[in-house]
C-alpha cells in the first residue's frame, strides 16, 4: 500500500514552461524579470502597493522586524500558538516577544487577552492567521490605532483567503506571506513582504539585498541579509498565482469532504468551517483529540503511520520552547489552551494533489484509530 504524504503540491500548470523561459534567456538569479513580474502580481491580488519577494516566509518577518525599526527592549505581542520563526524574528532584533493564548475554536490568537500585556514598551501586534481561519482583525486595528502600534501581519498559510471580504495580508503596516511546498502557492522555498508604505518597502528592499548603496556598493551603512528569491522561484510563483482561485476552491471541497467523511466519530474536534468573517480556507485539516480520548496526538499520528498515513503535529507553544526558556523568556507564563491543543492536536493529509480516494482512505484510518 502507497503511504499518504501529508503534503504533495499541484505543479502541473505553467511551471515547466516558464522555467524553461528563465533557463533558455539565461536570466536564473534574482536579476530575472519573472521576480518584478511575481511581487506586482501577488501585490496586486493582496491588494497592496508593494510587494518585496525574499527567499522564505521566516526571513520575510526578520526583514519586516527590522524594517519597522522594532529593536533592543521593545515588546511585540504575538501568539503563543504558532511557528518559532515569529518570535524567532522578534528575539534576533533584541526585542521580547510577549505571548497570549489561543482561542479553543479558531486556533488563532486569543483577541481579548492583547490590551493587558500592552505596556510602555509595546511597539507591535504580530498577527499570525493559523491554519485556514483568518484573526479577528478589526479590534486589532483598533488598539493598533488607540496606542500607537505597528502591525505585522503573518500570512503564510493564507492564500487567497479574505476577512469581510478583503483579503488577508492587506491589513496593517506589513504583511508577510510563504510559499513553502505546503502552501497554497508554491516556490519550492519563497516568501514575500506586501506593504502600501513606499519607503518601508524601499527599506525591505535594502535588507533583503546586503544593503547594498546605489552609488557605492560596496561600502555599507549597515547589515542587511542575502534574502533574495531568484527568478527560477518567481517563474514557479507565477504559474502558480495564475491558479490560486482553483486551488482555493479545492482546498475547501477537501475540507469540506473530510468533515462529512469524520464528522459522526466521536472524541475528535474539526476544524471551524466557518466564523462570521470567513469561511475555512482548509490551509492544512487539524484534528484534535478530546479530552476524553485515552491517548494524545503523538500516539495518534504513529497509529496512522502504521496505516501509511502521514501527519504532522501542531505548533508547540512559543512560551514553552527549550531556546526561549535559556533566554529567560516567559518564565512562569501559563497558555492552558495553546498547551492543549499543542499536546491533543495534528493535522492529516491536506496537498494539493490529495485525491478523493487518498481522503476516503485517511478517514477510514482515522476512525480505525479512534474506536
Amino acid at each position: 500500500m502507497l503511504p499518504i504524504p501529508v503534503n504533495e503540491p499541484l505543479l502541473d500548470g505553467n511551471e515547466k514552461k516558464y522555467l524553461n523561459q528563465s533557463i533558455d534567456t539565461g536570466w536564473i538569479s534574482s536579476e530575472g524579470p519573472f521576480v518584478v513580474q511575481f511581487e506586482q502580481q501577488f501585490a496586486a491580488r493582496v491588494e497592496r502597493k508593494y510587494g518585496i519577494a525574499v527567499s522564505n516566509g521566516s526571513v520575510a518577518l526578520d526583514a519586516a522586524v527590522v524594517a519597522l525599526g522594532i529593536g533592543q527592549g521593545d515588546e511585540v505581542i504575538l501568539p503563543t500558538f504558532t511557528i518559532i520563526s515569529c518570535a524567532a524574528a522578534i528575539t534576533r532584533a533584541g526585542a521580547v516577544p510577549v505571548v497570549v493564548d489561543c482561542d479553543p475554536h479558531t486556533w488563532n490568537m486569543d483577541i481579548s487577552q492583547i490590551e493587558a500585556k500592552i505596556t510602555s514598551r509595546t511597539k507591535a501586534i504580530m498577527v499570525v492567521h493559523i491554519y485556514g481561519l483568518p484573526v479577528d482583525m478589526i479590534p486589532i486595528l483598533a488598539l493598533a490605532d488607540k496606542y500607537g502600534l505597528q502591525v505585522i501581519e503573518d500570512a503564510a498559510e493564507m492564500h487567497g483567503q479574505t476577512y469581510n471580504g478583503l483579503p488577508c495580508g492587506s491589513f496593517g503596516n506589513i504583511s508577510t506571506f510563504s510559499f513553502y511546498p505546503n502552501k497554497h502557492i508554491t516556490t519550492g522555498e519563497g516568501g514575500m513582504l506586501l506593504t502600501n508604505d513606499e519607503q518601508l518597502a524601499q527599506r525591505c528592499r535594502s535588507l533583503r539585498n546586503l544593503c547594498f548603496q546605489p552609488q557605492k556598493r560596496f561600502v555599507h551603512e549597515e547589515l542587511g541579509w542575502n534574502m533574495r528569491m531568484s527568478n527560477l522561484q518567481a517563474a514557479i510563483g507565477v504559474a502558480q498565482l495564475e491558479r490560486l482561485d482553483e486551488f482555493v476552491a479545492r482546498k475547501r471541497r477537501m475540507g469540506q469532504r473530510y468533515t462529512e467523511l469524520l464528522a459522526a466519530i466521536p472524541g475528535i474536534q474539526l476544524p471551524l468551517p466557518r466564523t462570521e468573517y470567513a469561511d475555512n480556507i482548509y490551509w492544512v485539516y487539524g484534528l484534535v483529540l478530546k479530552d476524553e480520548v485515552p491517548f494524545d496526538a503523538e500516539t495518534a499520528m504513529q497509529r496512522l503511520r502504521e496505516l501509511h498515513i502521514g501527519t504532522r503535529p501542531f505548533f508547540w507553544c512559543m512560551h514553552e520552547q527549550p531556546v526561549f526558556s535559556k533566554m529567560g523568556l516567559f518564565e512562569g507564563e501559563s497558555c492552558p489552551v495553546a498547551e492543549r491543543i499543542a499536546r491533543r492536536g495534528f493535522y492529516i493529509p491536506s496537498g494539493l494533489a490529495l485525491t478523493e480516494e487518498q481522503i476516503e482512505r485517511v478517514a477510514l484510518g482515522v476512525k480505525e484509530i479512534m474506536r
